[in-house]
C-alpha cells in the first residue's frame, strides 16, 4: 500500500474520528480547569500538530487531559490564567530537558498503583465539581466543599439544566452498548443531540462562550506575581505529572498495535515542545491522552499523520465554525466530564491491585488526592508503596508437616532474610530427632544470614542421626550460596528455562537428560500426576492439531501456554504439509486428527530464522539429498525473497493451501467443523503473530488492553 493510499484509507478517516472526540473533551476539560474555554481548543490544536509531528509514539494523540485538571485549576486560582500559561511554557522546557537527558523511562519508575490512584482521585474531584455545573450551579474550591454543598445544590431545583445533563450521561453510557459505528463516537452524539434539543426547545441555560475573534484574543502569558518557590513547585508538578501521564499513555498505546514501538525520550521532548508552544499561545497543558490515542488506533490509523490532521481539523473548526460551539449548554460539557472523571476510577484496575496486594497504595493515593491535594496524595501513595515493599522484603512463610511417622516436609516460601532466623530456628526445633526431613525452598531471595541458619541446622541435625534433603523450586538461591555465588543474577525458573539456564556445564555434558527427568519427577510430576492419570484413563481428546517446525527453539506447549492433552503435534523441518498423496507420515497424522480425534482447529506455525525457509530461498539444499527431497514437497512460492518474515508467512500460507488438498480436511471445513489458521512465532520477541490469509502479513494474536 503506497503512502498516499494509506493516508487516504487509514489516517484520514481516523483523524476525523479523533477530531470529533477532541472538541467536546477539550471544551469540558477547560471548563473543569477554571480556564477560558478557548484555551482547551488551543491545547488540542498544538497537541495534535506539534506533539504529533515531533513525537516518538506515532499513534499517540495529545491534547488537554483530565488528569491535569485539578493541578491547572489550582494554578489558575493562585496565579491567574496568564500566569498559568507562563508556568505551562516553562514546564514544557523542563520536559524537553528531561527528554534530552534520556530520562524518559525514569518517569516510569513511579509505581503504577500510585499513578492510577492519582488518576482515580483526580477523576473523583472532577466528577464532584462538575455535578454542580450539571445542576446549574458553580463548582466549589475543593472536593470536600463540593461534597458538603451537594445536598443544597440538589435542593435548588435546577430542573432544565439537570435534565439536559442527565440525558447526556444516558447517551454516553448507552450509545456504545447498542451502536458500533466508530465514526460516531458517543461524546459527539451526546453533545450534538442534546445541544440540538436545547436549541429547538429554547432552553434558558448557560452556554459555551468563545471570543468573537479567536486569533486576536489569544491570551499572552505573563510571569506570575508570586514567590519563586511557589512558581517552581507549580512548574515541576505540571512537568512531572504531564510527563508520567504521557509516557504511560505511550506504553499503553504500544500494546494496542504491532507497528513501531515508542521512543520515550523523543516523545518526552515532543510533549515539552507542545507544552511550551501551548503555554506561549495561552493554552492548557498538553499530554498524551489514552482516550484519543486508543480511538486513533481503533479507527485504523497507521502513521502520525492522523494526529497531525486531527489538530488541523480542530483549528479549522474553531476559526470558521465557532458559532456552533457557542450553542452547547455548559451542563452538557459537565456531563461529559463527569463520565470521563468516573471512568478514571477503573474497577478492573482495583481488582488487579487487590490481587497483587497493592490496593492500599492505590486507595491511599486516591483518597489523599480527594481529601487534601494532588501532591500530598502522591506523596502518601509513594510512602505507602515503600512501606509495602519493606514489609514484603521481610515476609516469609514457613510450613511444617509430618507426612508419615519419621518423615517431615518443611516448606519455606517468600523472602528469607536474617531477621527471620529466630522464627526459622523455632520451626526446626519442633522436628523430632533422627527423622527424614525434606526442606523445600520457594524463595524470591535468600540472604547469607538465613543461609547460614539453614546450613548450620542441617549439619547439627545430621550429626544427631537425622537426614536432610534440600530441594529448590523455581530458583537456586541455596545452591548458589553453597558454591559461594549468592547474590548473582536470578536464574530462569526451571519450569521455563532450558538446561543451560539451571544446570552446570559439567552436568550438561555428562547427563543433562537424566538430571532434567529427575527435576521433573521431583517438582512438576506431583502437580500434573492427577491430570495425567485422568488422561491415561479417559484417553486424549485434543482440540487442536498443531503443525510446527522441528527447530529446538520452538517449544509448542511453552509458546501456547498449553499442557498435556491440549495439542496433537506434528513437527518436521520447515513445518511442511506435503499435498495429499505425496507423503504418508504427515497425511496419516492429519487424517487421524480430523477423523478419529475430531480436532476443531489445525494450526500451521512458522517461526523467525527458519533454516528450512532460508534453504528454500537460497537453494542451499544439495540436489539428491534427503533435505532437498523433503523441501521440494513444500510447494512454496515467495513474493519477496528479500523479506525473511514475509517468506516465512508465504510458507505458512502455502501449507494451509496444501492442507486443503486432503479430502477429510475439505469435508470437515465445508461442514463448519474445522478451522485452519496460520501463525508466526518471533523467537527474539517471544511473541506469536497470526498470519493474514490475504496480505501475508502478521499481527499479534493477543494485544493486551491498556
Amino acid at each position: 500500500m503506497s503512502d498516499l493510499t494509506q493516508l487516504l484509507r487509514r489516517d484520514l478517516p481516523a483523524s476525523i474520528v479523533v477530531f470529533l472526540i477532541a472538541i467536546p473533551l477539550s471544551l469540558g476539560i477547560a471548563a473543569a480547569s477554571g480556564a477560558p474555554l478557548f484555551a482547551g481548543l488551543v491545547a488540542a490544536v498544538v497537541g495534535g500538530i506539534v506533539a504529533g509531528a515531533l513525537g516518538g509514539a506515532p499513534l499517540q494523540v495529545s491534547g488537554p487531559a483530565a488528569g491535569l485538571t485539578v493541578i491547572v485549576a489550582g494554578a489558575v486560582a493562585d496565579f491567574g490564567f496568564a500566569g498559568t500559561a507562563a508556568i505551562v511554557a516553562v514546564a514544557g522546557i523542563v520536559q524537553i530537558l528531561l527528554g534530552a537527558s534520556r530520562l524518559g523511562r525514569a518517569a516510569l519508575a513511579l509505581s503504577p498503583a500510585v499513578v492510577h490512584g492519582m488518576l482515580a482521585g483526580i477523576g473523583l474531584v472532577i466528577a464532584l465539581s462538575q455535578v454542580h455545573v450539571l445542576l446549574g450551579g458553580a463548582p466549589q474550591s475543593s472536593a470536600w466543599h463540593n461534597l458538603r454543598d451537594l445536598p443544597a445544590q440538589i435542593a435548588a431545583h435546577h430542573g432544565l439544566s439537570a435534565a439536559l445533563g442527565l440525558l447526556t450521561i444516558a447517551i454516553l453510557i448507552l450509545w456504545p452498548r447498542f451502536v458500533r459505528v466508530s465514526l460516531l463516537p458517543a461524546a459527539l452524539v451526546a453533545v450534538v443531540s442534546v445541544t440540538v434539543l436545547a436549541h429547538f426547545t429554547g432552553a434558558d441555560v448557560d452556554r459555551v462562550r468563545l471570543p468573537e475573534e479567536p486569533l486576536a484574543e489569544l491570551i499572552t502569558p505573563a510571569w506570575p506575581d508570586a514567590p519563586l518557590r511557589e512558581i517552581t513547585v507549580a512548574v515541576l508538578t505540571i512537568a512531572l505529572v504531564a510527563s508520567v501521564e504521557s509516557l504511560l499513555s505511550a506504553v499503553a498505546v504500544d500494546r494496542l498495535h504491532d507497528g513501531p514501538r515508542a521512543d520515550l525520550n523523543r516523545e518526552l521532548v515532543a510533549q515539552g515542545a507542545a507544552n511550551t508552544v501551548s503555554g506561549l499561545l495561552g493554552g492548557l497543558p498538553v499530554t498524551g491522552v489514552i482516550v484519543r490515542s486508543s480511538t486513533n488506533v481503533a479507527a485504523g490509523a497507521r502513521t502520525r499523520a492522523s494526529a497531525i490532521m486531527h489538530g488541523v481539523w480542530v483549528a479549522g473548526f474553531v476559526l470558521f465554525c465557532a458559532g456552533l460551539l457557542e450553542r452547547i449548554p455548559m451542563a452538557v460539557l459537565a456531563a461529559v466530564l463527569i463520565v470521563v472523571g468516573l471512568r478514571l476510577v477503573s474497577l478492573a484496575q482495583i481488582r488487579t491491585y487487590a490481587r497483587h496486594r497493592e490496593l492500599p497504595t492505590y486507595l491511599v493515593t486516591a483518597l489523599g488526592v480527594v481529601a487534601v491535594d494532588l501532591l500530598t496524595g502522591v506523596a502518601l501513595g509513594m510512602v505507602t508503596a515503600a512501606v509495602l515493599i519493606l514489609w514484603r522484603l521481610t515476609r516469609c512463610e514457613i510450613r511444617t508437616v509430618e507426612r508419615a511417622p519419621g518423615q517431615w516436609l518443611v516448606t519455606i516460601g517468600g523472602t528469607l532474610a536474617f531477621i527471620e532466623s529466630a522464627k526459622l530456628t523455632r520451626e526446626f526445633a519442633t522436628l523430632s530427632a533422627g527423622a527424614e526431613v525434606d526442606v523445600e525452598l520457594h524463595l524470591d531471595y535468600l540472604d547469607h544470614g538465613a543461609f547460614e541458619t539453614i546450613r548450620d541446622w542441617r549439619e547439627s541435625y545430621e550429626k544427631a542421626g537425622g537426614q536432610v534433603r534440600i530441594r529448590e523450586v523455581h530458583d537456586s538461591w541455596f545452591s548458589r550460596a553453597t558454591s559461594g555465588r549468592l547474590g548473582e543474577a536470578k536464574s530462569t525458573p526451571r519450569l521455563l528455562g532450558s538446561w543451560s539456564r539451571w544446570q552446570s556445564l559439567d552436568l550438561q555434558r555428562r547427563d543433562a537428560m537424566a538430571a532434567g527427568i529427575a527435576e521433573f519427577e521431583r517438582t512438576v510430576a506431583p502437580l500434573v500426576r492427577p491430570h495425567l492419570a485422568a488422561l491415561a484413563r479417559d484417553g486424549q481428546s485434543p482440540e487442536q492439531l498443531f503443525i510446527t517446525c522441528a527447530d529446538s527453539r520452538v517449544v509448542p506447549n511453552l509458546i501456547t501456554g498449553s499442557g498435556p492433552g491440549d495439542l496433537f503435534c506434528v513437527r518436521n523441518v520447515g513445518n511442511l504439509v506435503p499435498a495429499h498423496g505425496r507423503e504418508s507420515s504427515v497425511g496419516a497424522a492429519i487424517e487421524y486428527a480430523v477423523d478419529v480425534l475430531g480436532v476443531t482447529t489445525i494450526t500451521v506455525c512458522g517461526h523467525s530464522g527458519c533454516g528450512a525457509v532460508l534453504a528454500l530461498i537460497s537453494g542451499a539444499a544439495a540436489p539428491g539429498s534427503s533435505l532437498h527431497d523433503w523441501l521440494s514437497l513444500s510447494g512454496t512460492r515467495f513474493t519477496d525473497q528479500a523479506d525473511e518474515e514475509r517468506c516465512c508467512a508465504d510458507n505458512v500460507l502455502q501449507q494451509l493451501t496444501n492442507l486443503r488438498t486432503y479430502p477429510v480436511v475439505r469435508a470437515a471445513e465445508a461442514a463448519g467443523r474445522l478451522r485452519l489458521t496460520g501463525m508466526y512465532f518471533d523467537i527474539a520477541e517471544a511473541r506469536m503473530y497470526e498470519v493474514d490469509p490475504v496480505l501475508g502479513a502478521h499481527r499479534p494474536v493477543h494485544a493486551p488492553a491498556a
